[in-house]
C-alpha cells in the first residue's frame, strides 16, 4: 500500500478529532445528570441550574452553554420533546397583501388554491393557477393594485409580471414569521431549540428538546399576536337589539325549554331595563336559551353565554336578516368573544365593540415597544405594556373618551377579549398599558413573550406534530443501546470464527469504523435518532461486507498459488475486489440521498447516519484494515483467511443456477401474484402520514380492550381506532378528527375529548395536566403523540413516490453506463421490483395479523429503499465478477460465464447476508415497539433480496441478452 505513513497520520488525526468531539456529549451528559439529581423532576428548577452555569468554564476552557452546543445531538425519539411543523398561513399573507379585497373572483380563487392544491404544490402556486383560470387581472386596484403596492406593481402589468413580485412579498411574509418565532423560543427556556425554514414552502420546522407543556407550547407557537384596543358598548346600548334580535329568532327557529339558571335575574334585568328575567323565561327565545347570566347595569360585556353554543350564537348574529335590526347608531358593532375562565369553562363573556366602517382597531400591538409580566393591585398575575409615542397618544385620547362615557376598553389577543378595564381617572399619558385578567404566571410569561417578540404576519398553522416523553425516549435509547451492543458482538464473534485473526483484524476496524461515525455525527451536528441507530447497526452489515470481498478474493488468489502478499496485494487492486466494493456502495448511498431529499425527521437521521456510515466504512475497510494486514505481513505471520471449522466452506462449487430459473421464476411468480391479489382485495395499512391523523401512544395502569376503547372513543370522535401496541397496556390510538381544522385552541380540544374519552380506563387521581404532558419517570397517559394534516399527508405521498421512482431510474442509468449494457442495468431493477412488491404484499397480508405496527408511512418507505440498496449491492457483487470473467474470457460460453461468478461469489453473499441478518435480529428483538415495523421490513426485503440477485436479476440479465451478444460477450478477449 502506498502512503502508509500519510493514511497512517491521517486515521490518527481522524481519531483524536472523533474523541475530541465526543468529549464535549460526555461532559455536557455528566452535567445534564447533576441537573437532573439537583432538580428532582422539576423541569424548570433543572434549566434554572443549567442556566447559572451557561457562561462557567466547565470543560478544557470552554463554558457549558458552547460544551452542550457542540455535544452529540440527540433526537426527540431518544430524548423527548416536541417537534413540529409550521405552515405560515398564504392565504392570510395573499388577502394581506390585497388589501382584504372583497373581489368575488379574487376571495374563490383562494379557497379554490387550498381545495386543489396537489401534492408537493405550494399554495401560491396553487393560487397562481387558479387565478389565471379564472381570469383575474392580478394588477388591478381591488386586488394587488392597491396603495399597499403601488410602488412595485403597475394597472398595466400583466399576471405573469405581477407573480413574482407576489411571490417575494410572500417570502418575506415567512422570513418575518422566522424571527418573530425564533424570538419567541429564544425567550421560552428550552436548552437547544432548533428552528428552520423548509424550502419556500411556507413551513418553519421547530424541535424543542426536552420540552413538555404541550398545550402551552402550542399556543406560543400559534398565537398571531394579533393586539388590538377597542371601546366597548355598555350593556344598556346594546341590550335593545339584543331583545329585537331574540324575538326575529323566536319566528326562524325551534323553540326549545329554558336553559336559564334560577339566579341568572340579577343581570338580566339591566340588560332588557324594563322586562324581567321571568319574561325571558316565558320567552324562551333561541338567543337567551343559550345565556347564562345578562351584563350589570354598565357592563362592558352583553351577557354570559353558555360555551358549547358559542358558534350558534355567532351564526345568530351573523345572520343577513338579524343584521338588519341594527339600528344605525349600531350597524359597525362587532361582537367578540372573552377568554374562557379555565376554573369555570361553562360559561363566556360576550362583548359588543364599537367598530367603523374600515374594521380597523382605534390602537393596534404595532404600537407596544415592550412588555413584562407583572402583578396587579390585586396581586394577580398580569402583562405591563409600553406603547411608542404615536401610540401614547392614541392612548390618552382613547382613555380620555372612554372615562367620560364611563364605558371601557376592549384588549383583544388574536380576536378574544383579555379584559375590558373601565378608566375612571381620566385620560391616561405615557402610553403605559396592562392587561390583567385571570391568569396564571406561566401566561402572562408567555403573553409577554409573544407580544416583544412582535406579531406574525399570519396565522401559523400546525400540519404535522411529534410529541414524545423523556421516558419513552429514555426507553428508546436503552433499547438502542442494548441491540446496537448485541448486534455488533454476534457480528464481532461470527467474524473470528469464520476468519480467525483476519478477522480479529476486521473487528478492530470495525471498531474505529463506530468511532469515526459517532466522531462524525458529532462534528457536523448531524441529530442521532432511533432509526439512526439502525442505520449505524446497519452500517455495521456493510463494513462487514467490505471486509468479506477483500478476503473472499484473497482466498481465490490463494488458491491459484499465489503467496499471501501478492494475495492482499491484488485483493486491494481495482481489477480484485476494489471494483465491487465501489460499486456496491455507491448504489446504496444513491438510495440514501434520495432518502435525505425526501424524507423528514427521523428518517433524515437514517439517511445521514447511513451516508456517513458508508464513507467511513469504506475507508476503515481500504485502510484500516489494509494496515492491520500490513503489519501483520511484516512479522511474517501465516495468514490464511480462514479457521480450521471454516477452510473448506463454499470451496469447488458448480452448481448450475441457470438451470433452476424456470422453477426460480416459478416461485417468484406465484410470489407476486399472491402480493397483488393481497394489495388488490386487502390492501395495506396506510398510517397518518399518507391519509392525514393524530395518533397516540398510551400507557395505562392495567390491561384494557382494544376493540372497548375503539367504541368509546367514535362516541367521542366519530371516527378512531385503538390497537395494542406492545402489550395489552398499552394503546395505538389513532383519529381524524379536526386534523385539518386551523385555530391554536383545537389541540388542546382534541387533548381534552381524548382524555375525557379515556377517562374511566385511568387512574382516578390522574389529572389532564399529567395525563397529556411529559414529566420524568411518566408511566400513565400520552407518551407519544403525531399529527399530520391532510396538506402534509398529500406531500409525503408525493415525495415517497418519487423517491422510489427516482432511486430506480437513477441506479438503472448508473449500472448501465458502469456495465455499458442495458441488460445488467435491467436485471437489477427487475430484481429490486420483485422485491419491493413481495415486501408489500406481505406487509398486506400480515399487517393485522402480525402483533407489531405494520403501517405504510415513511419509516416503511426508508425501509424499502434500503432494501433497494442492498438488494442492489447483493446484485452487483455478481455482476462485477460476471464483468471480471468477460474480460478474461474464463469459459467458452456465457451460461458458463454467469454460474461461474455466482458461485464464487455465493461464500460472499451468504456471509454478508448472515452478519447483516444477525444485526437486524438483534435490533427486531431489543430494540423497541416503535421500531419493529421498520426493522422488520428490511428483514423481508434483505431475505427476498439475496435470493432475487441469484435466482432473479442475474438470470433475468442473460435472458434479455439475445444469444448472438452473448456469445460476442463470451468470445472477448481482454486484449482487444
Amino acid at each position: 500500500m502506498q502512503n502508509k505513513g500519510l493514511i497512517k497520520f491521517f486515521a490518527i488525526i481522524f481519531a483524536l478529532v472523533c474523541i475530541y468531539q465526543l468529549s464535549f456529549t460526555f461532559v455536557a451528559n455528566s452535567i445534564s445528570n447533576d441537573a437532573k439529581t439537583f432538580a428532582k423532576g422539576d423541569f424548570s428548577k433543572e434549566l434554572r441550574y443549567l442556566d447559572s452555569i451557561g457562561k462557567e468554564n466547565v470543560f478544557l476552557g470552554k463554558t457549558y452553554n458552547e460544551v452542550r452546543d457542540n455535544q452529540l445531538q440527540k433526537g426527540l425519539d431518544l430524548e423527548g420533546g416536541i417537534n413540529v411543523i409550521l405552515q405560515i398561513s398564504v392565504k392570510d399573507v395573499l388577502n394581506g397583501l390585497a388589501n382584504d379585497s372583497k373581489n368575488p373572483g379574487f376571495k374563490k380563487a383562494l379557497a379554490d388554491a387550498k381545495t386543489n392544491q396537489s401534492g408537493n404544490q405550494d399554495y401560491i402556486d396553487a393560487f397562481f393557477v387558479e387565478a389565471n383560470n379564472a381570469k383575474l387581472n392580478l394588477a388591478s386596484a381591488d386586488i394587488f393594485g392597491n396603495r399597499n403596492l403601488d410602488e412595485v406593481i403597475k394597472f398595466d402589468m400583466t399576471n405573469a409580471q405581477v407573480e413574482p413580485i407576489i411571490k417575494l412579498k410572500v417570502v418575506e411574509s415567512v422570513e418575518s414569521a422566522f424571527k418573530v418565532l425564533r424570538e419567541r423560543i429564544d425567550k421560552f427556556g428550552v436548552t437547544q431549540p432548533n428552528i428552520q425554514m423548509l424550502g419556500n414552502s411556507g413551513r418553519i420546522l421547530v424541535e424543542l428538546p426536552g420540552a413538555k407543556d404541550v398545550d402551552r407550547i402550542k399556543k406560543l407557537l400559534q398565537s398571531t399576536a394579533q393586539l388590538e384596543f377597542w371601546e366597548t358598548y355598555k350593556v344598556e346600548e346594546i341590550s335593545g337589539y339584543i331583545v329585537a334580535a331574540n324575538e326575529a329568532l323566536k319566528k326562524t327557529e325551534v323553540e326549545v325549554k329554558s336553559e336559564v339558571v334560577e339566579n341568572a335575574a340579577t343581570g338580566i334585568d339591566s340588560l332588557l331595563t324594563d322586562k324581567s328575567a321571568d319574561t325571558i323565561n316565558k320567552s324562551n327565545g333561541p338567543l337567551f336559551d343559550k345565556m347564562l347570566m345578562g351584563g350589570q347595569q354598565g357592563s362592558p360585556y352583553v351577557g354570559i353565554f353558555l360555551t358549547k353554543d358559542t358558534a350558534k350564537v355567532r351564526e345568530y348574529l351573523t345572520r343577513s336578516d338579524i343584521k338588519s335590526l341594527l339600528p344605525a347608531e349600531l350597524a359597525n358593532v362587532k361582537f367578540v368573544w372573552g377568554k374562557i375562565d379555565e376554573k369555570r369553562p361553562e360559561g363566556i363573556e360576550l362583548f359588543a365593540l364599537k367598530g367603523n366602517r374600515e374594521g380597523k382597531a382605534p390602537i393596534s400591538g404595532g404600537v407596544i415597544v415592550d412588555a413584562t409580566d407583572t402583578f396587579d393591585q390585586m396581586g394577580k398575575p398580569a402583562v405591563s405594556m409600553q406603547m411608542d409615542g404615536t401610540g401614547a397618544r392614541l392612548w390618552e385620547k382613547l382613555t380620555g373618551t372612554v372615562s367620560q362615557q364611563g364605558n371601557a376598553i376592549a384588549i383583544v389577543l388574536d380576536n378574544t377579549v383579555y379584559s375590558a378595564p373601565g378608566v375612571s381617572r381620566g385620560a391616561i399619558s405615557g402610553g403605559r398599558s396592562e392587561i390583567s385578567g385571570d391568569f396564571s404566571i406561566n401566561e402572562t410569561k408567555d403573553l409577554a413573550n409573544i407580544l416583544k417578540a412582535g406579531k406574525l404576519p399570519a396565522a401559523a398553522e400546525i400540519v404535522q406534530s411529534d410529541v414524545v416523553g423523556p421516558s419513552l425516549g429514555k426507553e428508546a435509547i436503552d433499547s438502542g443501546l442494548m441491540s446496537f451492543i448485541i448486534g455488533f458482538s454476534l457480528v464481532l464473534i461470527w467474524m473470528i470464527i469464520y476468519y480467525g485473526k483476519t478477522g480479529f483484524y476486521a473487528n478492530l476496524a470495525l471498531l474505529v469504523n463506530i468511532l469515526f461515525i459517532f466522531g462524525a455525527l458529532a462534528s457536523f451536528g448531524a441529530v442521532l435518532t432511533l432509526p439512526g441507530i439502525a442505520g449505524i447497526v446497519l452500517t455495521i452489515g456493510m463494513a462487514v461486507d467490505a471486509n468479506v470481498i477483500i478476503y473472499e478474493r484473497a482466498k481465490e488468489e490463494l488458491d491459484e498459488g499465489k503467496s499471501v502478499e501478492e494475495a492482499v496485494n491484488y485483493a486491494y487492486t481495482w481489477k480484485g475486489a476494489m471494483s465491487s466494493i465501489f460499486d456496491a456502495n455507491i448504489t446504496t448511498a444513491i438510495t440514501a440521498i434520495i432518502l435525505l431529499v425526501f424524507g423528514t425527521g427521523p428518517i433524515k437521521g437514517f439517511a445521514t447516519t447511513l451516508l456517513i456510515g458508508i464513507i467511513t466504512s469504506l475507508f476503515t475497510a481500504v485502510f484500516i484494515t489494509r494496515m492491520f494486514l500490513d503489519w501483520s505481513l511484516s512479522r511474517k505471520e501465516n495468514i490464511t483467511f480462514s479457521t480450521s471449522l471454516t477452510k473448506n466452506w463454499f470451496k469447488n462449487l458448480n452448481f448450475d443456477f441457470l438451470s433452476k430459473r424456470k422453477i426460480t421464476y416459478a416461485i417468484s411468480a406465484v410470489m407476486i401474484i399472491l402480493s397483488f391479489v393481497s394489495l388488490f382485495t386487502k390492501g395495506l395499512n396506510p398510517g397518518v402520514d399518507f391519509v392525514g391523523g393524530r395518533t397516540y401512544q398510551v400507557r395505562f395502569d392495567k390491561p384494557v380492550s382494544a376493540p372497548e376503547v375503539t367504541n368509546d372513543l367514535v362516541a367521542v370522535f366519530g371516527s378512531a381506532e385503538a390497537k395494542v401496541f406492545g402489550n395489552d397496556s398499552q394503546l395505538k390510538i389513532t383519529t381524524k378528527y379536526k386534523v385539518d381544522e386551523e385555530g391554536e385552541g383545537i389541540d388542546k380540544e382534541v387533548n381534552q375529548l381524548l382524555f375525557k374519552g379515556l377517562s374511566k380506563y385511568l387512574p382516578a387521581d390522574l389529572t389532564y395536566d399529567k395525563f397529556v404532558n411529559s414529566y420524568e419517570g411518566k408511566k400513565i397517559g400520552v407518551m407519544q403523540a403525531s399529527k399530520v394534516s391532510g396538506t402534509i399527508s398529500k406531500d409525503i405521498k408525493t415525495n415517497s413516490i418519487w423517491a422510489v421512482l427516482g432511486s430506480l431510474l437513477v441506479v438503472f442509468v448508473y449500472l448501465m453506463i458502469s456495465f455499458r449494457k442495458w441488460q445488467f442495468g435491467f436485471g437489477a431493477v427487475a430484481a429490486v421490483a420483485h422485491d419491493v412488491i413481495i415486501v408489500l404484499g406481505i406487509f398486506s397480508f400480515f399487517y393485522n395479523i402480525l402483533p407489531f405496527n405494520m403501517e405504510l408511512d415513511q419509516a416503511f418507505i426508508a425501509a424499502i429503499l434500503t432494501v433497494i440498496g442492498y438488494s442492489l449491492n447483493d446484485t452487483v457483487i455478481v455482476f462485477d465478477r460476471v464483468r471480471e470473467y468477460l474480460n478474461y474470457n474464463s469459459s467458452p460460453d456465457f451460461d458458463g460465464l454467469v454460474n461461474k461468478a455466482l458461485n464464487s461469489t455465493l461464500s460472499r453473499t451468504i456471509n454478508t447476508s448472515a452478519t447483516t441478518l444477525v444485526v437486524l435480529v438483534a435490533i427486531f428483538i431489543f430494540g423497541g415497539e416503535t421500531i419493529r415495523g421498520f426493522v422488520f421490513a428490511i428483514l423481508v426485503g434483505i431475505l427476498v433480496g439475496t435470493y432475487s440477485s441469484i435466482f432473479v436479476a442475474t438470470p433475468l440479465m442473460k435472458d434479455v441478452m439475445s444469444d448472438k451478444e452473448a456469445k460476442k460477450m463470451a468470445e472477448f478477449k481482454k486484449e482487444d
